[in-house]
């Protein structure tokens, strides 16, 4: 959940998922949208779903316990080299090295590593710089601090140098140049994409359709998805729903490498939603009194706001 998610943010969600999955089988044997349906909210939903299959991979191969070979660990979904170290090191005091994004900013500031660490070039040196430094003992203690100093005092912004337990030997810092580390990404145009949203609804209920596992919003339900105003109008024809399409605001969301400007089109069904039958795979009528237990994508819940 920590990956990419702030602290404050993740505790209420952790506690609540922890309540409902307190071990690895508990989760391995959960549906997959009662996991995702806890994940809510966090974004980033293949984490979610790789959780799920690791847990599952652990509770079929490993007897339900988790690996402690760092090879097996890395080859686990979703678990990379630095989160592999992360876990062995902290959990069993195994020295392993680790890089998430706070021992990079450390790493890169006190040697004044030049270049974005998203390259392969300076992220090989800075694996090269932090197996150098990890100690063989003590290493819990070590990766923690290192962890938590990149998330403290060499902060992203307003870094506390003056209060740092190793400004001394800070190469950004002695040469004044603590601003210019990390080096930022270089920039390019994010490129903007469109689609249309249609949402039906029928007194206390919405019609959405789960997603396909690959690909944005992944195993979420979203409300259904077109290309234009035409093509929705067509399937609303072979569904023989009529009605008056009304268009709301245009809602612009952002994902890591592209804008999506989302047009809704409201649609308020009169007959009962038990009347209508929806031709779609995976399609449910989702209750806005009794929600179900399934993930919503953080802008379905937005628009179900909007319905009610």
């Amino acid at each position: 959940m920590l990956q990419q998610t702030q602290v404050a943010t993740v505790i209420p969600y952790y506690q609540r998922f922890m309540e409902r999955f307190p071990d690895i089988i508990a989760l391995a044997n959960a549906p997959t949208d009662e996991v995702l349906h806890h994940w809510t909210g966090l974004g980033y939903y293949a984490r979610a779903r790789n959780l799920h299959k690791t847990a599952q991979l652990i509770r079929d191969h490993y007897q339900g316990d988790f690996p402690t070979d760092i090879d097996d660990v890395i080859a686990l979904p979703g678990i990379g080299r630095s989160t592999a170290g992360a876990i062995l090191s902290l959990s069993l005091g195994q020295p392993h090295a680790i890089l998430d994004g706070n021992v990079k900013r450390v790493l890169t500031r006190h040697f004044a590593i030049e270049g974005w660490y998203g390259v392969a070039k300076v992220e090989k040196k800075l694996w090269q710089v932090s197996e150098e430094l990890t100690p063989k003992t003590d290493i819990t203690l070590y990766n923690q601090a290192m962890m938590d100093l990149g998330a403290s005092h060499c902060s992203r912004s307003k870094p506390a140098c003056e209060q740092c337990p190793v400004v001394d030997t800070c190469i950004a810092y002695a040469t004044k140049r603590t601003k210019e580390f990390p080096n930022s990404k270089p920039k390019k145009t994010t490129p903007v994409k469109t689609t249309n949203m249609l949402l039906i609804h029928s007194g206390d209920e919405a019609h959405l359709v789960k997603r396909p596992n690959q690909g944005i919003w992944g195993g979420l339900y979203c409300f259904p998805e077109f290309s234009d105003k035409k093509q929705m109008q067509d399937w609303l024809d072979q569904q023989s729903i009529g009605g008056i399409l009304k268009k709301l605001p245009q809602i612009r969301h952002t994902f890591s490498h592209y804008h999506l400007d989302i047009t809704p089109y409201h649609l308020r069904l009169v007959q009962p939603s038990d009347e209508v039958v929806m031709e779609a795979d995976n399609a449910l009528w989702y209750s806005l009194t009794k929600p179900p237990q399934v993930g919503l994508a953080a802008i379905t819940q937005s628009l179900l706001e909007q319905i009610k």
